[in-house]
């Protein structure tokens, strides 16, 4: 029995539908033929998709910017409109340029293109426009996913017309509909920054449609377009931009030439291989145009990483052993042990999303020191389990199966493999967002054991249910899950029962307390994470300290972080803050030298230094610095301003005129620029304008300090004028 059964196949436009198959599609085993799921239309089948992928992830709307949000958008000067656009091409996914020691090599300027045009439309940092796009791109890739399984699972076939046929409409459905709910989704979708995951899922999944598309005209194998072939590797590199991941695409789309469009049997490849057998060509490698596309989308793979390299101009990141503690293992068991059963992790977090966190490192998952670890039986499973599948992709009689399970083993491993330590160490443990494209192999392998399942079961219905049952638990987990993501409370928190042992959980919970004015309950949660070493947690707990004028202790807490991390500008420049508060004005200016030394484009180090200097009467220092700065940073207006400053008490008046002018019309809003603009013309004797100023500046801010009486003493001063002129 079937849920329903209320339409044809998809695309089909004639009753004689065998006539538009291909004759090797009348003896493919039909995957749908024993499964009792829903059979829509097409278009009603995406509708679904759609709106159920909706309902997951809708109430994360209205969320805040969380996390790693506000140094992906709100810190990130790359989102502004007076960075030339030119920049994004220069700078990593953080706003750092690439080619400075502490950027960690993201390269991902699409996706930083689109913060910049939400940015733009939105007038500023509004986060709903931010969180509507991630859910119309998870909505939409939710959509492609029926077209993307009805080739993977039921083969890509063509009417006479050049119509792409849905050969498992049913399976199809199923496996987007998995897709659509999984929870471990909701950091990408429901974290703003999951956006790189989603275009680069959007560009993937294009590529690989695109791909498709280039034997439309196929007759056997034999014709194919050169054009499709090379607007996916085109595609592929899109979705490069986007994240790192993207790259995988061409390797699947080989993989799929091969299985698919070739119908290569692996196992006999290799036998060939082995025994130097002369006849490869009839097993199918040169057969069909295989090894010219393979050609093209390797040159094209490795094209793209080249001009890749050349862009990141250094080597790869430096990552610190609180990251990822594994990869600074001496012992090459104890890494490789431990990468295992990362794996299996993050296969559990596919088989059961139940235990989700926005971060697993820094403590979450203890080291597998030996083999007496009770942990060791994930691992065994894990590969148990691999090696029984692969088992079957590679030597199974039945060719369907064994493309399946192939095309399955390939979508679930291939994309993952840039997160996976072999080739580079990556930044984290476990990463939730990772996973996003890798699902697509769970989603073929489950459906395909579902379809397995039922041509076994008797009561079909009973195995379908379960499944809905599956997919209705995933639905409310998704909305539980979105609701956690809305703010950095709930996030945090909900982290805490996850990862206990996680300090940069502890450290966030009490960064978190401590911006809302709790610093006493802050400083518990500092405490408990700075048990690995943690150099945010220890600057934060001195930040703290700083506050409650604990100085002596704030003071031993920043040194204790720089011990942690060598080159840390953020906590050089809190040194430097503590220093100045204790007027031991020379530490507190080597202090943000060290910063800027370690970071050219930290801002307010600078403008620290030109302040200091400039109330201490150091006027000639304080202006060498702000030339200094300006050289590194030319577009900020707020070291504009305090150059400007400098030189208007240096009496070099045209000069600071034109600073403060070129500071206003950056940001022409703020009432101080307005307000010292007015001080400069009022000493320099431009009385009209310094009232212009004073009152552009009282109308921006009526309580700005100094400005009222500045403004009533010019009044003053043009009404005596006025007297005197009129006797």
């Amino acid at each position: 029995m079937y849920f329903f059964q209320t339409c044809s196949q998809h695309n089909a436009e004639a009753p004689n539908l065998e006539q538009a198959f291909h004759r090797m599609a009348q003896t493919e085993p039909n995957l749908d033929r024993d499964v009792s799921w829903f059979l829509l239309p097409s278009y009603w089948a995406k509708m679904v998709v759609a709106l159920i992928s909706f309902l997951c992830f809708a109430n994360s709307y209205d969320g805040d910017f969380v996390f790693d949000d506000s140094e992906a958008i709100i810190n990130n000067k790359d989102l502004r409109a007076e960075t030339p656009l030119g920049d994004l091409w220069h700078h990593d996914f953080w706003g750092s340029k690439l080619s400075s020691n502490t950027s960690h090599k993201s390269y991902r300027p699409l996706t930083v293109l689109t913060f910049r045009i939400n940015y733009l439309f939105a007038g500023g940092f509004y986060p709903v426009g931010f969180h509507v796009i991630n859910i119309i791109l998870h909505c939409t890739i939710s959509v492609l996913m029926v077209d993307v399984f009805s080739i993977l699972l039921g083969g890509l076939q063509f009417t006479n017309k050049g119509r792409r046929l849905n050969l498992a409409p049913k399976t199809s459905l199923l496996a987007a509909l998995l897709f659509a709910v999984h929870p471990v989704h909701t950091e990408c979708v429901a974290g703003i920054v999951g956006r790189a995951d989603l275009l680069c899922a959007l560009f993937f999944l294009l590529s690989f449609l695109g791909y498709c598309k280039a034997f439309r005209e196929n007759k056997e194998g034999h014709n194919f377009s050169i054009f499709w072939v090379l607007v996916s590797v085109i595609l592929g590199a899109v979705a490069m931009l986007c994240k790192e991941q993207g790259i995988t695409i061409l390797g699947l789309n080989a993989v799929f030439d091969a299985l698919v469009i070739n119908k290569l049997n692996v196992l006999e490849l290799i036998q060939k291989l082995l025994h130097k057998d002369k006849s490869l060509e009839n097993a199918g490698l040169l057969r069909k145009g295989l090894l010219f596309r393979i050609t093209l989308l390797m040159s094209g793979g490795a094209s793209i990483l080249y001009i890749r390299w050349r862009i990141m101009g250094t080597g790869p990141p430096a990552f610190t052993e609180v990251d990822n503690p594994a990869s600074f293992a001496d012992s090459l068991f104890v890494r490789a042990i431990n990468y295992n059963y990362y794996y299996s992790l993050n296969a559990w977090l596919l088989l059961c999303p139940w235990w989700l966190c926005f971060d697993w490192s820094m403590g979450c998952i203890p080291l597998i020191k030996s083999v007496s670890d009770w942990r060791i039986i994930a691992l065994a499973a894990l590969w148990f389990c691999l090696i029984g599948l692969i088992c079957q992709a590679l030597c199974s009689e039945d060719s369907h199966k064994r493309r399946i399970l192939t095309l399955g083993l390939g979508f679930l491993i291939i994309p993952f493999l840039p997160a996976s330590n072999l080739f580079f160490r990556v930044g984290f443990v476990i990463a939730e967002r990772v996973i996003y494209l890798p699902s697509i192999g769970y989603c073929i392998l489950f459906t395909y054991g579902f379809s397995l399942l039922s041509k076994q079961a008797k009561k079909k219905k009973i195995l379908a249910v379960a499944v809905l049952g599956i997919l209705l638990i995933n639905v409310m987990r998704c909305a539980l899950r979105s609701s956690q993501w809305r703010s950095e409370e709930q996030l945090f928190r909900s982290a805490l029962s996850v990862c206990p042992l996680n300090a940069k959980v502890h450290y966030n919970v009490g960064k978190n307390l401590a911006d809302k004015g709790n610093q006493s309950a802050a400083i518990k949660y500092y405490r408990e994470a700075v048990r690995p070493d943690f150099a945010a947690a220890w600057m934060n707990l001195g930040i703290v300290q700083n506050s409650l004028r604990r100085f002596e202790e704030a003071e031993q807490s920043y040194w204790t972080a720089i011990k942690h991390r060598k080159k840390y500008p953020d906590c050089y420049y809190n040194l430097g803050r503590l220093y100045a508060d204790l007027n031991r004005h020379i530490d507190a200016l080597n202090a943000w030298r060290n910063a800027t030394v370690l970071k050219p484009e930290h801002s307010l180090a600078w403008n620290n230094m030109i302040i200091l200097l400039d109330n201490t009467g150091n006027l000639a220092q304080a202006e060498a610095v702000g030339r200094e700065a300006l050289e590194l940073i030319p577009n900020d207006h707020s070291l504009m301003f305090s150059l400007a400053n400098v030189l208007g008490k240096s009496q070099k008046y045209k000069e600071s005129e034109a600073l403060f002018l070129k500071a206003i019309k950056a940001n022409p809003n703020a009432a101080s620029y307005h307000g010292n603009l007015a001080v400069l013309y009022h000493r320099w004797g431009n009385l009209d304008l310094a009232k212009k100023h004073y009152e552009v500046s009282l109308k921006l801010d009526p309580t700005a300090p100094g400005t009222k009486e500045n403004y009533n003493l010019l009044r003053r001063k043009l009404e005596q004028l006025q007297k005197k002129g009129g006797a």
